[in-house]
């Protein structure tokens, strides 16, 4: 793998993992390139490290509070970037947004309801269902005329019609598929949810991770019913590569849905962990101008792995969001990618695990030596197919 010696400077720079208990980079040999999980191998913004340093001065680090300033930051952040006013009495916080998925099935549906997911889709979504005893009513992403991922919305309409459904969970920016619905788009799904009186729990953890020019809208913010009707899951942790420091924050608007919501995780979900509290009021504060280089990089990283494989059977859709390309490798006529490119020297996604064998998720949250090193070896690995 390249050496760290290599490149010395912003995203370029190689920050060796191994052997610092990263669940990336320690899922595989050491001959394997791990482009698997959502990780970025970037170093957070440097306002993030010094805020945690200067709380690890105090030298005590008992239970904690989040402080009305972090409510503050993230309240500007929502309104800034999305127009998005919400009220502080609004916010929960969480050590992640998993949990948040799985407490969200459980506080507002029965055994035997049925829960929608259009997919495939990142499978914590159906495991929230499939976990709890739920019917999993799944509904089927095509491509649209411009090559984007949107629901099949006639599949959509009959399943949130049926008599147990309860809820609808959405992926938006979408992962794997990496799109960004249109108004147009979420004004119909909140249609057909008011008309059955669904539920909606919209996971828009990767808003801050747009690399078109095009709106993230909140789920929430389109009107009244959807404000009233909706649970947004949020977190600065893809956006700021601080997932490990354990937080995540919910909107509910509708005052009952929070109480339901709050009962169901007490006692079960913890507060987030002190040092998250710290970094996302950093990140919101005072990221702005690493998360616009890192929007920038993220944007040649997603041209580099198309131009190096576009003479390749790898066909690509539009991704107008996140670091996570969704490859169709069905052209290959491999009876397992996963294990093919695995074999080969890279670590990617299973689609399998998102709801379709024939794609590959690939991570290009890396310095882009180590993704050209990887897509090497996957056109290798190609060119020596029969």
């Amino acid at each position: 793998m390249a050496s760290i010696q290599e490149k010395k400077h912003g995203f370029d720079l190689i920050i060796p993992r191994q052997n610092t208990n990263s669940d990336k980079w320690s899922r595989y040999q050491s001959d394997i390139i791990p482009l698997w999980v959502a990780d970025m191998d970037f170093a957070s913004p440097i306002a993030i490290k010094n805020a945690i340093s200067d709380r690890l001065e105090h030298g005590i680090f008992g239970y904690t509070s989040a402080s009305s300033e972090l409510s503050n930051s993230i309240q500007k952040h929502l309104e800034k970037n999305y127009n998005w006013v919400i009220h502080d009495q609004a916010l929960v916080y969480l050590p992640g947004l998993v949990c948040a998925l799985h407490s969200c099935v459980r506080s507002f549906s029965n055994k035997g309801d049925s829960i929608v997911v259009p997919g495939p889709v990142y499978y914590h979504l159906t495991k929230a269902a499939e976990f709890s005893n739920r019917e999993v009513a799944h509904v089927s992403m095509v491509t649209d005329s411009t090559q984007r991922w949107i629901p099949n919305f006639d599949e959509l309409s009959e399943a949130c019609s049926k008599e147990n459904a309860k809820m609808l969970l959405l992926c938006n920016p979408h992962n794997p598929g990496g799109t960004v619905y249109t108004v147009e788009e979420l004004n119909r799904i909140h249609q057909i949810a008011q008309a059955n009186n669904l539920i909606v729990v919209s996971d828009e953890i990767h808003c801050d991770l747009i690399l078109d020019s095009v709106p993230h809208v909140p789920f929430a913010s389109l009107n009244d019913d959807a404000k009233n009707r909706t649970i947004t899951l949020m977190a600065p942790s893809k956006t700021f590569n601080i997932a490990g420091l354990g937080f995540a924050f919910a909107v509910i608007e509708n005052p009952k849905i929070k109480a339901s919501f709050t009962k169901m995780n007490s006692g079960i979900i913890p507060s987030p962990n002190l040092l998250g509290l710290v970094a996302a009021q950093a990140a919101y504060e005072k990221g702005k101008q690493w998360h616009s280089e890192l929007i920038k990089y993220l944007r040649g990283n997603r041209h580099f792995i198309r131009s190096k494989l576009q003479h390749t059977p790898i066909k690509f859709y539009s991704l107008e969001a996140t670091y996570l390309e969704w490859l169709d490798v069905s052209a290959l006529k491999l009876e397992n990618p996963h294990s093919f490119f695995l074999d080969a020297g890279v670590g990617m996604s299973n689609g399998k695990d998102f709801g379709n064998p024939q794609f590959l998720r690939l991570n290009f949250g890396c310095p882009r030596s180590i993704l050209e090193e990887a897509l090497n070896k996957i056109i290798i690995a190609i060119e020596r197919l029969p």
